[in-house]
């Protein structure tokens, strides 16, 4: 496996595709591979290294949905809560205008009828909504509550849409915590793991990695703010300086920042069982299809969760992985995955944006890890 993983980053790193990354592999509850390469910032030099910060963008998410469900089992939310029972100021309305019964279900499964669509942040000033990963001074009702003004894309439980309802979620969370999502997270999760380094602010400036764009004939540093060409695959705008805002919201879908090493842990906690942060059948529940028979679009054989997609049908997905793995990515150049079956739990963090989470480096990662 290291001769395999290691030839793909130097291949990477070599064709200019990828500027920094860390790999991490477990298995079995041992790491069985452990990679820094590249460079935090290539105009300066300065080497990635396993303390390195990154963007997590979606990556963001499955940490806020653990958080959640943390609180469920505390008794705090309910699964099948209204959403407007805990934020008053969020009242959306279905496609034929009546108000849309949200659940925290909803949010989690990314079935709530909202959506990434670029047309909310391209709004006149005054209504636009923005989505995670831009710049904005708003608070979360002050984005948010926007939404009650533009239907729903389906009524809820219908479809599934790829969504900032981990936003919303985030929200929530907050709610009972002062005003403070990262004051959630780190009470029921990154706290007791010792992720000290994964929070919604820089913890030390120096280790962040700058980010990267796609470009040819190498990626260029990310300006600010950056929107990825058409055909990218990806069409909401990036804005770097966004983590260092403390007037922007807190976002649960897109706004952390963390190293590896605390992305490793975390996902071992899960694949083994809880970590002392969940109970056994909460992640369980949490491995397996939530949605039902709703189809994930242009995603065959994959099925969502409460932490990300699961692989229903591996030859469908074209995937090595075992039938179960759970797995997702972030935009600014991660990818991740959990197979229970096979023990495995592996990290792929880059600093590049879109290849490093959408591109050929993650997919051949994965490939190398289990020899295909």
């Amino acid at each position: 496996m290291d001769y395999r993983i290691n030839t793909i980053i130097d291949h990477a790193l070599a064709a200019g595709r990828i500027t920094g990354t860390v790999v991490i592999v477990y298995k079995d509850g041992e790491p069985v591979l452990r990679r820094a390469a590249g460079f935090a910032d290539r105009e300066t030099g300065d080497p990635v290294r396993f303390d390195t910060i990154f963007r997590l963008a979606s990556v963001t998410k499955p940490i806020v949905a653990a958080t959640a469900l943390a609180m469920v089992e505390r008794g705090l939310i309910g699964l099948d809560d209204r959403v407007s029972d805990h934020l008053p100021w969020f009242r959306p309305k279905t496609p034929d205008g009546r108000e849309a019964p949200i659940t925290i279900h909803h949010l989690l499964t990314h079935t709530s009828g909202l959506a990434y669509d670029p047309a909310l942040e391209a709004l006149p000033p005054e209504r636009a909504v923005t989505l995670g990963l831009s710049q904005t001074d708003l608070d979360f009702e002050g984005n948010f509550s926007r939404l009650n003004a533009i239907p729903l894309q389906f009524e809820p439980g219908t479809a599934w849409a790829y969504s900032p309802a981990i936003d919303i979620l985030g929200a929530v969370i907050a709610s009972f915590h002062d005003g403070s999502l990262e004051e959630g997270v780190v009470r029921h999760v990154t706290g007791p793991l010792g992720m000290d380094d994964t929070r919604f602010q820089v913890t030390d400036a120096k280790r962040l990695a700058t980010p990267y764009a796609d470009a040819q004939p190498l990626p260029i540093r990310m300006p600010d703010p950056w929107m990825p060409s058409d055909e990218a695959g990806w069409t909401i705008a990036f804005s770097p300086s966004r983590i260092f805002n403390q007037k922007a919201f807190q976002s649960g879908g897109a706004g952390m920042a963390g190293t590896a090493e605390d992305l490793i842990t975390f996902l071992e906690a899960l694949r083994s069982g809880g970590g002392g942060i969940l109970k056994q059948e909460t992640v369980d529940r949490a491995f397996s299809n939530q949605i039902g028979a709703i189809e994930i679009p242009d995603r065959p054989g994959v099925k969502f969760g409460y932490f990300g997609s699961i692989v229903d049908d591996p030859a469908a997905a074209s995937t090595p992985q075992s039938r179960g793995t759970v797995r997702w990515g972030g935009v600014y150049g991660l990818n991740w995955f959990i197979d229970r079956e096979q023990g495995i739990s592996a990290i792929s963090v880059t600093n590049n944006a879109l290849e490093g989470c959408m591109g050929e480096y993650p997919d051949r990662i994965v490939a190398a890890i289990y020899g295909a």
